[in-house]
C-alpha cells in the first residue's frame, strides 16, 4: 500500500468513524430523549407505563402487566411463563401436543372449577405469548365470580354488575377482543366490596 493508498484510507476510516459516533449520538441519545419528552407531554399516562396508584398515592403496579393474585376473593389472571416478572418476558413454548401442557390444563381446571368437568376458558389455562398479559377475557372473568363473591361475602348478582362494568370493547370498534383488566378490576373490587 503506497503513503496515497494510506492516506486515502485513513481519511475514509476518520469519515466513517465521525458519521457513526454522530449516528449513534442521534440514535441512542438525541431521538428517544426527543420522543420521550414528546410523550411525556402529549400521553403522560402512558408515557409513565400506565401506572395505578392508591389512595395515597403509592403505584400499585401498571394497567399493561399482569400481576398474581392467588386469594379467592380476587380474580386470578391468566398463567405466567415468567412468573409475572415485568423486566421478562416469554411464554411457555409448549405444543399442543405436550405432556406437560395437559398436565398444567387438569391442574387449572381442577383449582378452577373444582374438578373436571366444569367448563374453563382456554385464556385461564395458558400463558399469553409474553407471559405479561394483563386481560382475560369476559368468559374467563365470568368463569371466576362465584369464587369472588363468595370470598368477599357478597351476593353474585352484587358482582356482577361490577365485572360488566370493566368488560372493555374492541379497538376502534374492531380490533382484538373484549377483555378485561385484572388489576383494575380488583381495585375497583377492593374499594367496593373490601375482604373480609
Amino acid at each position: 500500500m503506497n503513503r496515497e493508498s494510506r492516506t486515502r484510507w485513513a481519511a475514509e476510516a476518520l469519515t466513517t468513524l465521525r458519521l457513526m459516533a454522530v449516528t449513534l449520538f442521534a440514535c441512542s441519545l438525541v431521538y428517544p430523549s426527543v420522543v420521550r419528552a414528546l410523550a411525556r407531554i402529549c400521553t403522560p399516562y402512558t408515557a409513565e407505563g400506565w401506572l395505578l396508584v392508591d389512595g395515597q398515592g403509592a403505584v400499585i403496579g401498571s394497567e399493561i402487566i399482569a400481576q398474581p393474585f392467588s386469594r379467592p376473593g380476587y380474580f386470578w389472571p391468566r398463567p405466567s411463563a415468567v412468573g409475572y416478572d415485568g423486566t421478562s418476558s416469554g411464554g411457555s413454548n409448549l405444543a399442543a401436543t405436550s405432556g406437560q401442557l395437559r398436565r398444567n390444563a387438569v391442574a387449572g381446571i381442577e383449582r378452577l372449577a373444582g374438578g373436571p368437568g366444569r367448563p374453563v376458558p382456554a385464556d385461564l389455562l395458558t400463558s399469553s405469548g409474553s407471559g405479561l398479559d394483563p386481560h382475560l377475557s369476559p368468559a374467563s372473568a365470568v368463569v371466576q365470580i362465584e369464587r369472588v363473591a363468595k370470598a368477599r361475602g357478597i351476593s353474585v348478582d352484587q358482582l356482577k354488575p361490577v365485572v360488566d362494568q370493566f368488560i372493555e370493547g374492541r379497538d376502534l370498534g374492531f380490533l382484538g377482543e373484549p377483555r378485561v383488566n385484572v388489576l383494575a378490576l380488583n381495585l375497583a373490587l377492593d374499594e367496593k366490596f373490601p375482604v373480609r
